[in-house]
């Protein structure tokens, strides 16, 4: 039988402390990014499964992705961070199935009582009434339009998407009174909406950015194991270009010594397929993500571990993580302004940022429609 092992264990901070027998068999774990599945931090108690000697942890079946519909109350959130473009953001699902193992978004899920590891990629989370929210925040009496941000958190088009369609019902929503938005996504499925995108950037009120973070396609498997590939999210950023929707790039992250030596060649070939605007951050790893991060290193480019970790801790003040304001998305130090300065040289020598697009916000007309208790008076 197996059993699982119920202790108070600290986070594992070096190679050392990342126990081989905390990782979920293979087999079980097939298609996903994380191999760990610790406790949430909030938990009073770190469960770990185990075998213990009658090899019946080889009957448990893969993992399979779950999914619960969460009736939010509020569908846009806000932040006051002084190093981000937006002070808006949706997010529609909770979790994402992409699977990658750097995401900074994986913290978020401890909130929930589930594991940053492979509960963030297989228990997720729908909000099904998010249209129906934004329209009656949206008309809510002294409400400022600015540019929402979707998918700053979690992908609005990873593989659930396809069926619950959110984000094209919250598309209709903002096309129809007229607000702005900024999409980032890993994934092609974002050109099924490319009619709404279209008539949205006829009147200057959407632009999409298509992260890619390597065009290795065996690295990218093993990274991002359920994102598009490099060469579908590509072709996505021409098919948005030739819409007419303004698209950008955001190579996010940039992992040292072992993507940031695409740097240019992934610029040109976002250039080359139509990209106007290109962005990048430096691989961040927060609370839970290090020790996932640095697991995956061991189990798919041990030659490199050292190598990657000692450049990182060099950008992070000796540390896995820096979370200090301006330099989180950057870095300090001598290696961070190298690759700052090598992506700055090559969008210049692609033709991207020639010119920042800023999105319309004269044009919103509150829904009237939006479920908000009119005055009696």
């Amino acid at each position: 039988m197996s059993a699982v092992l119920q202790t108070a264990t600290p986070p594992c901070h070096d190679e050392s402390q990342v126990a081989p027998n905390a990782r979920l068999q293979e087999d079980r774990r097939r298609g996903r990014g994380a191999a760990l599945n610790r406790s949430g931090r909030f938990e009073p108690l770190s469960r770990e499964s185990f075998d213990d000697g009658w090899d019946s942890l080889e009957d448990l079946p893969p993992l399979k992705t779950q999914v619960q519909e969460e009736q939010a109350r509020t569908i846009i959130t806000r932040n006051e961070s002084p190093d981000l473009s937006f002070d808006r953001s949706i997010n529609p699902y909770r979790g994402c199935e992409h699977g990658c193992v750097y995401c900074f978004a994986r913290p978020s899920h401890a909130f929930m009582g589930l594991s940053p590891g492979l509960d963030f990629e297989t228990r997720l989370f729908a909000k099904p009434n998010a249209a129906q929210l934004l329209e009656r925040e949206l008309s809510k009496p002294g409400y400022t339009p600015r540019v929402i941000a979707i998918g700053t958190n979690t992908d609005p088009y990873q593989p659930l998407e396809r069926g619950y369609k959110l984000m094209r019902d919250i598309l209709e929503a903002l096309e129809n009174c007229g607000h702005p938005v900024a999409i980032v996504t890993k994934s092609a499925l974002v050109t099924r909406d490319i009619d709404i995108l279209a008539r949205m950037a006829e009147r200057n009120l959407v632009k999409v950015a298509l992260s890619v973070t390597t065009l290795d396609k065996k690295l990218c498997r093993a990274m991002e194991p359920r994102a598009s590939a490099p060469h579908k999210r590509l072709g996505a950023i021409k098919a948005l270009s030739e819409a007419g929707i303004p698209t950008s790039v955001m190579m996010a992250p940039i992992i040292p010594a072992l993507t940031d030596s695409e740097i240019e060649a992934l610029l040109e070939a976002a250039a080359e397929h139509g990209a106007q605007e290109a962005a990048f951050i430096l691989l961040r790893l927060p609370l839970e993500v290090s020790e996932l991060f640095r697991d995956w290193l061991l189990r798919e480019r041990p030659d490199r571990y050292r190598h990657v970790m000692s450049l990182i801790r060099s950008m992070r003040g000796g540390k896995d993580y820096d979370a200090k304001w301006g330099e989180r998305m950057r870095g300090r130090g001598p290696y961070a302004d190298q690759i700052a300065k090598r992506f700055s040289l090559a969008a210049k020598r692609f033709g991207l940022n020639l010119r920042r697009k800023k999105l319309n916000t004269e044009d919103f007309v509150q829904p009237q429609k939006g479920g908000v208790q009119l005055s009696l008076f």
